[in-house]
């Protein structure tokens, strides 16, 4: 095989998984100028090898190597960059992106690494490889960040998203940045004003990755709903070419859905757009604390329309761990974003995040944060560390049953049962199944579907005392609902041959469709 070309410059990254890519590093090479043609952007997985990383980084030679740095790369980058140092010293590493963005004076990774470039790097990054390349001179201070770069001026990325790109990957897109909202968990309430890019140019873009093959867009945009001119302009834009089979996913505020926009997204056909909603909070106090402005009336009214009167799918978002909300009042906010008819539920666990502003509350609600990537929340005055386990494994075993689609019936009849009851909980309903499964699986990974299917029928008919018949027809349903397989033998037992033959006949899926997490998910939280 030969060796590859020499390139100066090398925008490296490790995704979490393929189907993600680079938007960042695309936003930096396209505007990399006249050193463009002397850069290459190299990506892999976090399963990668790092020496073998290593190895094809300097099978290119490079003088400079950019890496992009995320909360669910930073770990693995570190050992990158410790290797790549150790062997090649003359190679100058520098460092960007949102986890070495904040708090980096005393980051491992930063202080292995030459140089690190804070904030939006889109013309930094630029200047960076001009003074070491074109005037032989290297910056004076490690840390280096300057004004926000005019997005008027910013360079487009989209025609560097490659065939295989477009036919197997995400591709992101972005109308703006910024975000209006100071919500203190999140990166984005830093960058209060929120700046635009050339909406002509930007549909002009989209037109030519439509011309090219795309068909699934998933805009980052923080509130994609906030300029209703703007979203009413880019949702008409692409229903005028709905009969490429597109789809699109937003970022919405929840409580912003006037009458000229609910009449555009009724014209989708259903399944075709995908909102991301965030509400993080049911409980108005601890919204407060957090800086969150959430109309719970405009909430369920908004909800109500999407889920009766549309196609979209639409997975809104809870985090536990937030400052004065008990694992009960959790419960309760659960319990009434349920009842609004979302299709998935997002169960996050509170992560702190370099630079954000919610550490104000740490000495009050006695905040405990793991002190290595992810920095989950471990424990704070409301919720005990045990209790916080607990809710992990509620948020993973919710995962694997409801937000999956595996489970669609036998989850719609959880929540039919706790409503039967006096004390009427969904939430709760689950909790005690969430705490069975844990029990049976200690770690909630890697979980075959037999053996879940197979523990959900003991724990509905064996613990609960449930209708056998009922709940064979619902698994069953489930599990044979995208192909036809073999029944397992303990759900044959009573199983007339008719029925048999009937569900080896089940086939077809009621499974939204929807686009694979967002790998940023866990750098900035949603609105």
């Amino acid at each position: 095989m030969p060796a590859p070309s020499q390139k100066d410059i090398l925008l490296v990254t490790l995704n979490s998984t393929y189907q993600h890519c680079a938007f960042g590093l695309r936003y930096l090479f396209a505007n990399l100028g006249e050193l463009q043609p002397r850069a290459r952007i190299l990506e892999w997985t976090l399963h990668a090898s790092p020496r073998n990383v290593v190895e094809k980084i300097l099978s290119y030679q490079p003088k400079i190597v950019g890496f992009g740095v995320y909360i669910w790369n930073t770990t693995e980058i570190f050992h990158v960059v410790s290797i790549l140092k150790r062997v090649a010293p003359e190679v100058v590493v520098v460092l960007g992106g949102p986890e070495v963005s904040h708090e980096s004076e005393n980051q491992p990774l930063c202080q292995s690494a030459d140089y690190v470039i804070k904030g939006e790097a889109d013309f930094l990054f630029r200047d960076f490889c001009q003074e070491i390349l074109l005037q032989n001179t290297r910056p004076g201070a490690k840390f280096l960040s300057g004004a926000l770069p005019d997005i008027t001026k910013i360079q487009s990325p989209y025609s560097f998203y490659t065939d295989e790109d477009i036919k197997n990957r995400i591709i992101y897109v972005e109308v703006s940045r910024g975000c209006p909202y100071k919500c203190e968990y999140c990166l984005s309430s830093l960058d209060k004003l929120v700046r635009s890019f050339d909406l002509d140019l930007f549909l002009a873009e989209m037109d030519q990755l439509i011309q090219r093959g795309t068909r699934q867009f998933k805009f980052v945009d923080r509130t994609f709903n906030l300029s209703i001119q703007t979203s009413t302009r880019i949702l008409q834009f692409f229903l005028d070419r709905m009969d490429l089979n597109l789809f699109l996913h937003f970022e919405m505020v929840p409580d912003r859905l006037p009458g000229e926009l609910k009449e555009l997204i009724q014209k989708f056909p259903p399944g075709s757009l995908q909102f991301e909603v965030g509400i993080q909070t049911w409980n108005p106090e601890v919204a407060k604390n957090v800086s969150r402005r959430n109309d719970y009336a405009k909430v369920r009214e908004n909800f109500r329309f999407l889920a009766q009167d549309s196609g979209v799918h639409t997975h809104a978002d809870l985090i536990v761990g937030l400052p004065g909300e008990s694992v009960e009042s959790f419960a309760q906010g659960f319990d009434a974003l349920a009842a609004c008819g979302p299709d998935e539920i997002q169960v996050g666990i509170l992560k702190r995040l370099k630079g954000t502003p919610i550490v104000r509350h740490d000495r009050e609600f006695q905040m405990v944060y793991q002190e290595h990537p992810p920095f989950q929340i471990l424990k704070n005055k409301d919720i005990s560390y045990g209790e916080m386990q607990k809710m992990n494994r509620f948020a993973k075993f919710w995962d694997l049953i409801a937000n999956s689609g595996n489970f669609p019936r036998t989850t719609a009849w959880i929540r039919a049962s706790a409503q039967q009851r006096t004390d009427a909980s969904f939430f709760w309903e689950f909790f005690e199944l969430s705490e069975f499964l844990s029990e049976r699986f200690p770690e909630s990974h890697s979980i075959a579907l037999q053996n879940l299917l197979e523990a959900l029928w003991e724990y509905f008919t064996a613990v609960k005392g449930g209708p056998q018949e009922t709940l064979r027809d619902l698994l069953l349903s489930d599990y044979m609902k995208d192909k036809p397989r073999n029944i397992p033998a303990f759900l044959r037992q009573g199983l007339t041959e008719t029925a048999f033959q009937v569900h080896q006949r089940t086939q077809g899926s009621i499974r939204g469709p929807h686009l694979p997490e967002r790998q940023a998910r866990h750098q900035k939280g949603s609105h």
